[in-house]
């Protein structure tokens, strides 16, 4: 039985590019009050690996599970769903 090697995926936009082949990435998810039972949404930043600086600020990607590329960088950018408009 083979296994296969799957990586994680999310969704996300990016924040920020001020960082060189580094982009920011929030990612956004919803859930639901253990108490009250409303919805509300949470959101977690992720610092992922552009080589080369090709999106922007706006942009939706998604971003895959990659080795360490630095203390806080592990995930890169895997493709663009949609431009910034």
């Amino acid at each position: 039985m083979e296994k296969k090697n799957e990586r994680r995926k999310m969704k996300g936009v990016v924040v920020s590019t001020k960082m060189d082949k580094t982009a920011v990435v929030r990612v956004d998810r919803t859930s639901i009050h253990p108490k009250y039972k409303v919805r509300f949404s949470k959101s977690t930043k992720y610092k992922a690996h552009d080589p080369e600086n090709a999106y922007k600020e706006g942009d939706i990607v998604i971003i895959e599970e990659a080795r360490p590329q630095s203390k806080g960088k592990r995930w890169r950018i895997e493709s663009k769903v949609e431009k910034k408009k």
